[in-house]
Parts: structure tokens; sequence; C-alpha cells
């Protein structure tokens, strides 16, 4: 365990900011598995900006890579595109 205060400081901001990612994190995940079975196109295409600004403030906060969230743009447009 850490002897300095600062290193105790240091323990405390990084854990809140562990479970802050985690939760937006996850929060994303369902967002996407919720965006993936849709079956009805007006509410895919209703859900798609949501979900790709989600990715957006994600990809702001360093919480996934840009690259990672243009894929899942792009894959996610592609889905609610080829929904009859």
């Amino acid at each position: 365990m850490a002897n300095h205060k600062s290193a105790l400081k240091r323990i405390r901001q990084s854990e809140k900011k562990r479970l802050r990612n985690r939760y937006y994190h996850k929060t994303a995940r369902t967002a996407l598995k919720g965006l993936r079975n849709e079956e009805d196109k007006k509410v895919a295409t209703e859900q798609l900006p949501l979900v790709i600004s989600l990715l957006d403030k994600l990809v702001k906060k360093n919480i996934i890579h840009k690259n990672k969230a243009a894929n899942l743009k792009s894959k996610l447009t592609k889905h609610v595109n080829k929904l009859a």
C-alpha cells in the first residue's frame, strides 16, 4: 500500500475514474446491442444518431479509440441501411 498522501489520493482518483469509465463503456455496449438486435428500420434509424453520439462522447473522454468508434459506426450504419 502507498505511504505518501499524494499516492493515496491518486489511488482514490483513479478508482473513481475507473468506475466512471466502466459505467460509460457498459452503457454504450448495451446501446450497441440494442441497435444490432433491432429489426424495425424506422426505430433503428431513430436510434442510430443517438448511438453515434454516444460513441463520439466515449472517444472524447478517451474511453475507446477513435478508430474503433469509426469501425462501429460504419458497421451500425451498414446494418441499419440493410434493414428492410
